[in-house]
């Protein structure tokens, strides 16, 4: 993966993160909105959309894959400070990263981000955030969180 195609990535996980907080959904609810031509079309337009805030794209995201409102609400009433959208949007480009065959980055991010690791990802609760990144990548081939 180019430096460029990283930065796409992570711009677009970083969206996804971000869109799916804004309208309380589960992160695959948002891939699945969007489809695999619609990652691909985010990805294709991230060099231009770094430039316009994160509000602007997700409005528009939001409206023309019509992403609806969820009760996926995992930031609420959380007691410690939670990480920041792009905070995790780097989680996922790494994990794309080391888990994609080459050429297959788009479809890894969606496999990724509606699996069960992105939900546990996603509890901040858990912590499962501060994990070890070999730890997930492991848990995510192992299809569960490994003990």
């Amino acid at each position: 993966m180019t430096d460029k195609e990283k930065n796409d990535y992570f711009y677009v996980c970083s969206l996804i993160e971000f869109t799916a907080r804004r309208t309380n959904n589960k992160r695959g609810i948002v891939v699945d909105a969007l489809g695999l031509d619609g990652v691909r079309k985010q990805l294709k337009d991230a060099e231009v959309n770094h430039c316009l805030s994160f509000e602007q794209v997700s409005d528009e995201l939001i409206e023309a894959y019509a992403v609806a409102e969820g009760k996926f609400d995992t930031i609420t009433g959380c007691k410690y400070r939670i990480p920041g959208f792009m905070d995790i949007g780097r989680l996922y480009l790494y994990l794309i990263q080391d888990l994609a065959e080459p050429g297959a980055e788009a479809e890894t991010l969606m496999e990724v981000f509606k699996s069960f690791l992105s939900e546990e990802i996603s509890n901040f609760r858990s912590g499962i955030y501060y994990e070890n990144l070999s730890y997930l990548e492991e848990s995510y081939k192992a299809g569960h969180l490994l003990e």
